[in-house]
């Protein structure tokens, strides 16, 4: 099978480097300063299981067509990943990997929906230049379908990232990329502070605004009827449970578990995109607790808060100190020290 992934940056580079160490028919396209890189210095892994220098052959844009495509680009660029490509993917059997909802509807303006299968990457990788990415920790690469009932061709591709990465299929993918959300929904914070995942929230009082993150979310899924399916790993009991607890309590947990995610810095995929000088795609992610509360006549006021001041950073290359965040909890009328 030939296969191509579309988009060289974390999880892309990460997954064709693996299928290429597998001896995989695989190639990569990307932009054309990350194709320059790989094909002078070649790509560069390094992580979780040690260090490789891969040889793969990269372009900026697909001159066949693939057996399969996977799209490792933001979801904001699905529309020109696929336009520029649309020539060489109208038979092609593609898989989505983006973060939020909303990455299979996009993908489905421009081929047969019973072409696209659907999917959730739970393993984390760091890439902030050019053909060098750092596997942070590893995690299993769950596969089912949007529109359809799973099938013996999202078995076939099962079996293919089964050799990388442990491999789920499930008949549960809506469920499960709603609670995804949650697993990204503070990547916010980091971004907004500029520092790492394990730095950003080793401070109590950062840590209480990601619970009631979590808070407002959960108020407007549940209230907008969204049935949440757990992930491995990752069940809904676990974001009940922080929820439902005394905010410092919580804190404290949450806290523990997000400084131990890696050895190495993690920087959550929207810092990734701004340290690149490149749009977030923090409107998929906390921008749908926005959305679905729009839909249901619903208020969201923290996220859209954390969302504008991510955009805000965007814009302005200036991050913000933990005392400018800590305001945000003003909005629910809470203090933002830990203990009160």
């Amino acid at each position: 099978m030939k296969i191509a992934i579309i988009g060289a940056g974390a999880i892309g580079n990460l997954i064709a480097g693996y299928l290429k160490l597998k001896d995989a028919d695989v190639s990569l396209v990307g932009k054309q300063d990350s194709v320059n890189a790989i094909k002078e210095n070649g790509l560069q892994i390094s992580g979780v299981r040690g260090n490789f220098n891969i040889k793969i052959d990269t372009a900026d844009k697909l001159n066949y067509a693939p057996d399969l495509a996977i799209l490792s680009i933001k979801t904001q660029d699905i529309k020109k990943a696929v336009g520029d490509n649309l020539d060489f993917l109208k038979k092609t059997l593609i898989v989505t990997t983006q973060n939020g909802i909303c990455a299979d509807d996009l993908t489905a303006r421009y081929v047969p929906k019973e072409n696209i299968i659907s999917s959730i990457v739970m393993f984390g990788a760091t890439y902030l230049e050019p053909a060098k990415v750092t596997h942070n920790f590893e995690g299993p690469w769950i596969i089912g379908r949007i529109f359809e009932k799973v099938d013996e061709k999202a078995i076939k591709v099962s079996q293919i990232f089964d050799q990388i990465f442990p491999t789920i299929v499930t008949e549960d993918i809506k469920g499960m990329k709603a609670v995804k959300i949650f697993v990204n929904a503070n990547n916010c914070i980091p971004a907004i502070l500029g520092i790492s995942m394990q730095e950003t929230f080793s401070d109590i009082n950062t840590s209480l605004i990601s619970i009631e993150i979590w808070r407002e979310g959960l108020n407007i899924m549940n209230a907008a009827g969204i049935r949440l399916v757990s992930l491995p790993d990752f069940p809904v009991e676990r974001i009940k449970k922080l929820t439902s607890l005394p905010a410092i309590e919580a804190a404290k947990i949450f806290s523990g578990i997000m400084q131990n995610l890696s050895k190495e810095p993690l920087y959550g995929s929207i810092l990734q995109s701004i340290k690149r000088g490149k749009p977030s795609e923090i409107d998929y992610i906390n921008g749908e607790f926005i959305s679905l509360a729009e839909k249901n006549n619903l208020k969201a006021p923290l996220n859209k808060r954390l969302v504008e001041m991510v955009h805000q950073v965007e814009q302005t290359k200036r991050f913000f100190s933990r005392e400018e965040l800590l305001k945000c909890y003003q909005i629910h009328g809470l203090s933002g020290q830990a203990g009160q």
